[in-house]
Protein backbone atom coordinates (compact mmCIF):
# COMPACT_ATOMS: atom_id res chain seq x y z
CA UNK A 1 0.00 0.00 0.00
CA UNK A 2 1.08 3.56 -0.76
CA UNK A 3 0.36 6.77 1.10
CA UNK A 4 -0.58 9.80 -1.02
CA UNK A 5 -1.81 13.27 -0.12
CA UNK A 6 -4.87 14.72 -1.88
CA UNK A 7 -5.91 18.25 -0.94
CA UNK A 8 -3.86 18.01 2.28
CA UNK A 9 -5.50 14.74 3.29
CA UNK A 10 -3.36 11.58 3.63
CA UNK A 11 -4.89 8.57 1.90
CA UNK A 12 -3.89 5.00 1.18
CA UNK A 13 -3.72 3.81 -2.43
CA UNK A 14 -3.06 0.39 -3.91
CA UNK A 15 0.15 -0.43 -5.77
CA UNK A 16 -0.30 0.56 -9.43
CA UNK A 17 -3.55 2.41 -8.75
CA UNK A 18 -4.23 5.67 -10.58
CA UNK A 19 -4.89 8.93 -8.75
CA UNK A 20 -8.40 9.02 -10.24
CA UNK A 21 -9.06 5.51 -8.92
CA UNK A 22 -7.84 6.43 -5.45
CA UNK A 23 -9.87 9.65 -5.47
CA UNK A 24 -13.02 7.80 -6.51
CA UNK A 25 -12.57 5.26 -3.72
CA UNK A 26 -12.30 8.11 -1.21
CA UNK A 27 -15.28 10.01 -2.66
CA UNK A 28 -13.13 12.89 -3.92
CA UNK A 29 -14.74 14.28 -7.05
CA UNK A 30 -12.67 14.79 -10.19
CA UNK A 31 -14.51 15.43 -13.48
CA UNK A 32 -14.07 12.81 -16.20
CA UNK A 33 -15.91 11.51 -19.25
CA UNK A 34 -13.65 9.08 -21.13
CA UNK A 35 -12.73 6.88 -18.15
CA UNK A 36 -14.25 3.43 -17.59
CA UNK A 37 -12.91 0.94 -15.00
CA UNK A 38 -13.14 -1.95 -17.48
CA UNK A 39 -10.88 -0.22 -20.02
CA UNK A 40 -7.31 1.03 -20.12
CA UNK A 41 -7.32 4.81 -19.54
CA UNK A 42 -6.69 7.01 -22.58
CA UNK A 43 -6.88 10.54 -21.18
CA UNK A 44 -8.67 11.75 -24.30
CA UNK A 45 -11.24 14.05 -22.63
CA UNK A 46 -8.52 15.84 -20.58
CA UNK A 47 -11.04 16.75 -17.85
CA UNK A 48 -9.43 14.86 -14.98
CA UNK A 49 -6.35 17.07 -14.64
CA UNK A 50 -4.91 17.54 -11.14
CA UNK A 51 -2.02 19.65 -9.87
CA UNK A 52 1.19 17.85 -8.85
CA UNK A 53 4.83 18.81 -8.30
CA UNK A 54 7.11 17.91 -11.20
CA UNK A 55 10.64 16.47 -10.66
CA UNK A 56 11.99 19.99 -11.24
CA UNK A 57 9.83 21.28 -8.38
CA UNK A 58 7.42 23.19 -10.64
CA UNK A 59 3.68 22.71 -10.17
CA UNK A 60 2.08 21.15 -13.26
CA UNK A 61 -1.25 19.62 -14.28
CA UNK A 62 -1.35 15.91 -15.06
CA UNK A 63 -4.24 13.62 -15.97
CA UNK A 64 -5.36 11.68 -12.90
CA UNK A 65 -6.73 8.75 -14.95
CA UNK A 66 -3.16 8.02 -16.14
CA UNK A 67 -1.05 9.28 -13.22
CA UNK A 68 -0.03 6.39 -10.94
CA UNK A 69 0.11 6.71 -7.17
CA UNK A 70 3.58 7.20 -5.72
CA UNK A 71 4.66 7.34 -2.08
CA UNK A 72 3.91 10.76 -0.54
CA UNK A 73 2.78 12.21 -3.88
CA UNK A 74 0.91 15.48 -3.20
CA UNK A 75 -2.09 16.25 -5.37
CA UNK A 76 -4.49 19.18 -5.58
CA UNK A 77 -7.82 18.66 -7.28
CA UNK A 78 -8.73 22.35 -6.96
CA UNK A 79 -6.34 25.20 -7.77
CA UNK A 80 -5.91 28.07 -10.22
CA UNK A 81 -3.87 25.79 -12.50
CA UNK A 82 -6.52 23.07 -12.40
CA UNK A 83 -9.34 25.57 -13.05
CA UNK A 84 -7.59 26.96 -16.12
CA UNK A 85 -6.92 23.44 -17.40
CA UNK A 86 -10.55 22.36 -16.88
CA UNK A 87 -11.96 25.42 -18.61
CA UNK A 88 -9.82 24.77 -21.67
CA UNK A 89 -10.70 21.05 -21.68
CA UNK A 90 -14.46 21.65 -21.30
CA UNK A 91 -14.53 24.26 -24.07
CA UNK A 92 -12.50 22.01 -26.37
CA UNK A 93 -15.07 19.24 -25.90
CA UNK A 94 -17.93 21.70 -26.50
CA UNK A 95 -16.41 22.69 -29.82
CA UNK A 96 -17.06 19.10 -30.91
CA UNK A 97 -20.38 18.64 -29.09
CA UNK A 98 -21.73 22.17 -28.46
CA UNK A 99 -25.22 21.07 -27.41
CA UNK A 100 -24.17 18.24 -25.07
CA UNK A 101 -26.14 18.70 -21.86
CA UNK A 102 -23.96 16.15 -20.08
CA UNK A 103 -20.79 18.16 -20.70
CA UNK A 104 -22.50 21.43 -19.76
CA UNK A 105 -24.02 19.97 -16.58
CA UNK A 106 -20.65 18.53 -15.56
CA UNK A 107 -18.97 21.90 -16.14
CA UNK A 108 -21.66 23.57 -14.04
CA UNK A 109 -21.18 21.02 -11.25
CA UNK A 110 -17.49 21.94 -11.04
CA UNK A 111 -18.07 25.68 -11.46
CA UNK A 112 -16.37 25.93 -14.84
CA UNK A 113 -17.37 28.77 -17.16
CA UNK A 114 -17.96 27.50 -20.69
CA UNK A 115 -19.05 29.00 -23.98
CA UNK A 116 -22.83 29.55 -24.26
CA UNK A 117 -24.81 26.87 -26.10
CA UNK A 118 -25.46 27.76 -29.74
CA UNK A 119 -28.97 28.91 -30.53
CA UNK A 120 -28.52 30.43 -33.96
CA UNK A 121 -28.45 33.97 -32.58
CA UNK A 122 -25.37 35.97 -33.61
CA UNK A 123 -26.16 38.86 -31.21
CA UNK A 124 -26.46 41.35 -34.08
CA UNK A 125 -29.29 43.13 -32.16
CA UNK A 126 -31.23 43.89 -35.35
CA UNK A 127 -34.40 42.54 -33.76
CA UNK A 128 -33.94 44.68 -30.65
CA UNK A 129 -33.15 47.81 -32.62
CA UNK A 130 -36.08 47.55 -35.00
CA UNK A 131 -38.47 46.79 -32.14
CA UNK A 132 -37.19 49.78 -30.14
CA UNK A 133 -36.47 52.34 -32.87
CA UNK A 134 -39.03 51.63 -35.61
CA UNK A 135 -41.90 49.59 -34.16
CA UNK A 136 -41.39 51.24 -30.73
CA UNK A 137 -42.91 48.27 -28.88
CA UNK A 138 -39.71 47.67 -26.85
CA UNK A 139 -40.60 44.02 -26.56
CA UNK A 140 -37.02 42.71 -26.83
CA UNK A 141 -33.76 43.27 -24.95
CA UNK A 142 -30.35 41.68 -24.48
CA UNK A 143 -29.85 40.02 -21.10
CA UNK A 144 -26.64 38.73 -19.55
CA UNK A 145 -26.62 35.27 -17.97
CA UNK A 146 -23.82 33.00 -16.67
CA UNK A 147 -23.99 31.22 -20.05
CA UNK A 148 -23.63 34.46 -22.07
CA UNK A 149 -25.81 37.20 -23.56
CA UNK A 150 -29.21 36.33 -25.03
CA UNK A 151 -32.15 38.10 -26.65
CA UNK A 152 -35.15 37.93 -24.32
CA UNK A 153 -38.51 39.56 -23.67
CA UNK A 154 -38.12 43.29 -22.99
CA UNK A 155 -39.96 45.80 -20.85
CA UNK A 156 -42.71 46.45 -23.40
CA UNK A 157 -45.33 44.07 -24.76
CA UNK A 158 -44.88 42.20 -28.04
CA UNK A 159 -47.52 43.29 -30.56
CA UNK A 160 -46.91 40.33 -32.85
CA UNK A 161 -45.94 42.36 -35.91
CA UNK A 162 -43.27 39.84 -36.92
CA UNK A 163 -40.75 42.51 -37.95
CA UNK A 164 -38.05 40.99 -35.74
CA UNK A 165 -38.45 37.60 -37.42
CA UNK A 166 -38.36 39.17 -40.89
CA UNK A 167 -35.09 40.96 -40.10
CA UNK A 168 -33.36 38.11 -38.23
CA UNK A 169 -30.42 37.11 -40.52
CA UNK A 170 -30.22 33.55 -39.15
CA UNK A 171 -33.98 32.81 -38.90
CA UNK A 172 -33.65 32.19 -35.17
CA UNK A 173 -36.88 34.06 -34.35
CA UNK A 174 -39.88 31.94 -35.32
CA UNK A 175 -43.50 32.89 -36.05
CA UNK A 176 -46.24 30.27 -35.81
CA UNK A 177 -49.86 31.11 -36.66
CA UNK A 178 -52.22 28.43 -35.37
CA UNK A 179 -55.79 28.35 -34.07
CA UNK A 180 -56.19 32.13 -34.53
CA UNK A 181 -53.13 32.79 -32.35
CA UNK A 182 -49.68 34.03 -33.38
CA UNK A 183 -46.76 32.77 -31.31
CA UNK A 184 -43.34 34.42 -31.61
CA UNK A 185 -40.42 32.56 -30.05
CA UNK A 186 -36.63 32.58 -29.88
CA UNK A 187 -35.14 29.10 -29.51
CA UNK A 188 -38.15 27.82 -27.55
CA UNK A 189 -38.64 30.94 -25.41
CA UNK A 190 -42.03 32.50 -26.17
CA UNK A 191 -41.73 36.26 -26.63
CA UNK A 192 -45.34 36.91 -27.59
CA UNK A 193 -48.60 35.01 -27.98
CA UNK A 194 -51.43 37.08 -29.44
CA UNK A 195 -54.85 36.64 -31.13
CA UNK A 196 -55.06 37.13 -34.90
CA UNK A 197 -57.54 39.18 -36.95
CA UNK A 198 -59.17 37.98 -40.16
CA UNK A 199 -58.82 39.81 -43.48
CA UNK A 200 -62.13 41.38 -44.54
CA UNK A 201 -61.32 40.60 -48.16
CA UNK A 202 -60.15 36.99 -48.33
CA UNK A 203 -60.87 35.76 -44.79
CA UNK A 204 -57.25 34.82 -44.12
CA UNK A 205 -55.65 35.42 -40.69
CA UNK A 206 -53.10 38.14 -41.33
CA UNK A 207 -52.26 40.35 -38.33
CA UNK A 208 -52.62 40.47 -34.56
CA UNK A 209 -55.19 42.64 -32.83
CA UNK A 210 -52.41 44.36 -30.89
CA UNK A 211 -50.51 45.20 -34.06
CA UNK A 212 -53.54 46.72 -35.77
CA UNK A 213 -54.29 48.72 -32.63
CA UNK A 214 -50.67 49.90 -32.52
CA UNK A 215 -50.83 51.04 -36.17
CA UNK A 216 -54.12 52.86 -35.58
CA UNK A 217 -52.74 54.69 -32.54
CA UNK A 218 -49.45 55.52 -34.24
CA UNK A 219 -51.13 57.05 -37.32
CA UNK A 220 -54.05 58.69 -35.52
CA UNK A 221 -52.82 62.26 -36.07
CA UNK A 222 -51.17 61.74 -39.45
CA UNK A 223 -52.70 64.08 -42.09
CA UNK A 224 -52.84 61.38 -44.77
CA UNK A 225 -54.44 58.72 -42.60
CA UNK A 226 -57.52 57.16 -44.14
CA UNK A 227 -60.19 54.96 -42.66
CA UNK A 228 -58.66 51.72 -41.45
CA UNK A 229 -59.78 48.48 -43.08
CA UNK A 230 -58.79 45.00 -41.96
CA UNK A 231 -57.16 43.84 -45.19
CA UNK A 232 -54.11 41.64 -45.72
CA UNK A 233 -51.26 42.79 -47.96
CA UNK A 234 -52.46 40.60 -50.86
CA UNK A 235 -55.95 42.13 -50.81
CA UNK A 236 -54.53 45.65 -50.50
CA UNK A 237 -52.34 45.00 -53.53
CA UNK A 238 -55.30 43.55 -55.43
CA UNK A 239 -57.46 46.57 -54.64
CA UNK A 240 -54.63 48.91 -55.57
CA UNK A 241 -54.21 47.19 -58.94
CA UNK A 242 -57.94 47.41 -59.58
CA UNK A 243 -57.93 51.11 -58.72
CA UNK A 244 -55.01 51.70 -61.08
CA UNK A 245 -56.80 49.82 -63.87
CA UNK A 246 -59.98 51.85 -63.34
CA UNK A 247 -58.03 55.12 -63.47
CA UNK A 248 -56.36 54.08 -66.70
CA UNK A 249 -59.75 53.14 -68.12
CA UNK A 250 -61.22 56.54 -67.20
CA UNK A 251 -58.31 58.37 -68.82
CA UNK A 252 -59.06 56.60 -72.08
Amino acid sequence: MIEIIINGRTLVAKEGQTILGAARENKIKIPHLCFHPALKPSGSCKLCGVEVKSPSGRQVVMLSCILKAKENLEIKTESALVSAHREKAFNTLLQMAPESTRIRNLAKEFGVAVTPPPNGCIRCRLCIRVCNEIVKARALKMVKTPEGSFVAAGEGDCIGCGTCANLCPTNTIKINDQDSVRTISIKGQIIGQLPLEWCEGCGKMYATTNFLKHVAESTLNHPDTKEHHHLCSSCIKLMSNRASTEREHLRK
